[in-house]
């Protein structure tokens, strides 16, 4: 059952509306049907209409969501340790792709600076005008000394050495969904979106690169007839290109997800397309378009194919829970006195999120690929499954 979803007021239905005929024209000048990678393309990153590129609030509690950064500092300040490693083997340089809020990147800076190890420049890629300046507003109020090290990318670096941080990042890039009701020909079709007096599903046979990874899979796993999931070309796509960019360091990558023997697991028969508005989950992706989050779990192992076939390294694969532990994130939270408890069990309460098996400990992971890393980094240094995937 469908939760009951909250209403938007007159001027976000307007802002929902106009990426409803947004994308309507879009498909009408299509022939009538658009894939569905197009239309969650459009409804996340449409100029000025899409969810990331419009005026909403997202994140934290005013938000649709609440991310790790969001939760506590302790988060960053745990993954300042492996920023740590990465510069010190490649260069004092910090990447972060789609940095939300601007909390993570606060967090972090400050986090370096009391070690002193503040990288020399830290840039962030993120094409919404709207989230530039609230990570401006957040950096000024968090950091205003830091500043001056953080400057916004329009694009992909041609070259680059350092860490490369993104959080929650795959599982909002375009999927495309596939039905399967075999592997003979024309029994594999490409899930999309028509218009009915409103958006509506339709499939068509499967074409391209779309037929060629869904009869790979289809091979692999004994998929039952009407299974439908997501194919996330789009992350394998961005994670390649990283092979071509990155001359020495480390993509460190948080999201959640499985690796593909789970991710096409008989019993997840619908997939694992997810919308969220207000706090609230559901699965309808047609819902007040450009005012929701769309998302899907990644497929860890296409990644690490699309990182190989690139010439990066998988220096480590496991859980949220195992990387924080590792890089020491009780330690991070007992600088708070226990003795202080109106500082203390707030964070302590937002620790056991990230690390509870229930919570975020284990359905979300964490990937490192790189160049010219030596050695295993301390995030993997026990509980690695890199040989699951």
């Amino acid at each position: 059952m469908k939760p009951i979803l909250p209403s938007p007021d007159a001027d976000a239905q307007r802002a929902s509306d106009a990426v409803v005929s947004h994308i309507g024209r879009e498909i009408s000048d299509a022939g009538g049907w658009i894939g569905f990678h197009r239309f969650m393309e459009m409804a996340l990153h449409a100029p000025g209409l899409g969810y990331y590129s419009g005026g909403a609030r997202k994140f934290g509690e005013a938000g649709d969501f609440v991310t790790a950064p969001e939760l506590t500092p302790i988060f960053a300040q745990t993954l300042a340790g492996t920023a740590r490693e990465v510069m010190a083997s490649s260069a004092p340089q910090v990447v972060e792709v789609g940095a939300g809020s601007g909390r993570l990147a606060a967090d972090l800076l400050l986090e370096l600076e009391r070690s002193g190890d503040l990288p020399d420049s830290y840039r962030i890629l993120e094409l919404s005008g709207e989230l530039r300046e609230r990570q401006r507003a957040t950096l000024f109020e968090q950091a205003p000394r830091l500043l001056a090290r953080v400057g916004w990318l329009d694009r992909l670096p041609e070259r680059f050495s350092g860490l490369v941080l993104a959080n929650e990042l795959l599982d909002a890039l375009p999927v495309h969904l596939v039905r399967w009701d075999g592997q003979e020909p024309g029994a594999i079709f490409e899930r999309g979106v028509a218009w009915r007096g409103g958006f509506a599903w339709e499939d068509r046979p499967a074409q391209g690169r779309v037929l060629e990874h869904a009869r790979r899979i289809a091979a692999e796993y004994p998929l039952p007839a009407g299974y439908l999931s997501e194919i996330g070309l789009a992350a394998a796509d961005w994670t390649a290109t990283w092979g071509g960019i990155l001359a020495r360091g480390a993509l460190l990558l948080v999201d959640y997800g499985f690796p593909r023997h789970e991710f096409y697991h008989p019993q997840r028969s619908s997939g694992t397309l997810m919308c969220h508005y207000r706090h609230r989950a559901h699965d309808d992706p047609f819902f007040l378009p450009g005012l929701q989050d769309i998302t899907a779990h990644v497929d860890f192992t296409a990644i690490t194919e699309a990182a190989h076939g690139a010439g990066l390294d998988l220096l480590g694969y496991t859980t949220q829970a195992a990387f924080l532990v590792n890089t020491g994130v009780a330690d991070v939270l007992a600088r708070i006195p226990y003795e202080d408890s109106k500082r203390h069990l707030p964070q302590a309460r937002a620790v056991h999120k990230l690390v509870s098996p229930a919570e975020m400990g284990e359905l979300f992971k964490v990937m490192a690929l790189g160049k010219g890393i030596a050695g295993t980094l301390q995030g993997f240094s026990a509980g690695d499954r890199s040989l699951s995937l």
